[in-house]
């Protein structure tokens, strides 16, 4: 489980009315290999330069996905209306995360004779 699921970052340049932000979503086990950083060592880490050592682990070894992102809100928008919208997107984000997964009969083998199927929940 991430520590946080939402962490707002800069406004862009271009346009005041537009933050940047990280969602962190949980991973189903069966599938967190194939979110594993696969570099020895592995380097990847949160565009959040504030993610703890242990929070860019989870990143690292799959537990954790990460997705950078931005929101544009009309001017004036409330700080309350934004943060509704974040956590839609958040949930919209761990619906996905759940939902997809195309690794479902990854290495799954024929040997000429019987097939070993794999499932990668």
């Amino acid at each position: 489980m991430p520590r946080l699921r939402i962490i707002v970052l800069e406004k862009t340049r271009d346009d005041a009315d537009t933050i940047n932000y990280v969602l962190w979503a949980d991973v189903p086990a069966a599938r967190q290999p194939h979110y594993a950083d696969a570099n020895s060592p592995p380097t990847k880490v949160s565009a959040w330069p504030g993610a703890t050592p242990a929070d860019n682990a989870a990143l690292q070894n799959g537990s954790v996905a990460e997705r950078v992102d931005s929101q544009r809100t009309p001017k004036g928008t409330g700080m309350a209306a934004v943060q509704s919208q974040l956590e839609t997107n958040w949930q919209a984000y761990q619906s996905e995360i759940n939902a997809y997964n195309p690794w479902q009969r990854y290495g799954s083998t024929w040997d000429g004779t019987s097939w070993t199927v794999t499932n990668n929940g």
